[in-house]
């Protein structure tokens, strides 16, 4: 059951992320943060949970410690743990990107379930909106990020195999199925990377 503390959390999320967009489009930010909370809760999630799922890019995004406190005095502090989890980073400028990324993917081996459940509905729903963008502007996709498509690959790959060993199952499964699609479409081998 969500109570008015899921509904102040996404007011709350919705005005930190207001001006933000998806990147390389005119797609509010708060789409991307709805779609993770409601995996988390299809796949069985609780409140805190689902609190976090709106949260996850607040630390890194939108503040940093401070967010992060008013997270903790807002919602608890077991929505904090998990949205600091699924940081990658809370300093301007942010590590450098694969450094960053091999150490998120590492932390997930020791991740709590709840971290796991989060992480893994957030990437589902960013390879998920990878692959509609590739398949309505093909290559040029890749120019909206600072890593090359080989690298995302290498990303979403180790990602997949991350939660194919750790869980939760059933979205790394999805996980693997946007892959390998992508994979596909894209002329990308399964080795490569």
């Amino acid at each position: 059951v969500l109570t008015a503390r899921f509904e102040e959390a996404l007011v709350f999320a919705t005005r930190l992320h207001a001006g933000q967009t998806r990147k390389g489009s005119d797609i509010p930010y708060v789409s991307h943060l709805l779609a993770v909370a409601a995996t988390v809760l299809e796949q069985g999630g609780g409140e805190d949970e689902a609190i976090a799922a709106l949260l996850h890019d607040a630390i890194e995004d939108q503040g940093g410690a401070k967010t992060r406190d008013e997270i903790a005095r807002r919602f608890g502090s077991s929505v904090a743990v998990i949205v600091e989890a699924c940081s990658e980073a809370d300093t301007v400028p942010k590590p450098p990107w694969r450094a960053r990324k091999e150490a998120f993917i590492a932390r997930l081996y020791q991740a709590p379930d709840s971290v796991r459940l989060v992480a893994a509905a957030d990437k589902l729903h960013n390879a998920r909106s990878i692959l509609a963008d590739y398949q309505v502007h093909g290559e040029a996709l890749w120019d909206r990020f600072t890593a090359t498509k080989e690298e995302n690959f290498w990303y979403y790959r180790t990602l997949r195999d991350a939660f194919m060993a750790v869980g939760p199952r059933a979205l790394a499964e999805a996980l693997d199925r946007v892959v390998c699609e992508l994979e596909e479409v894209a002329g990308m081998s399964s080795t490569a990377g």
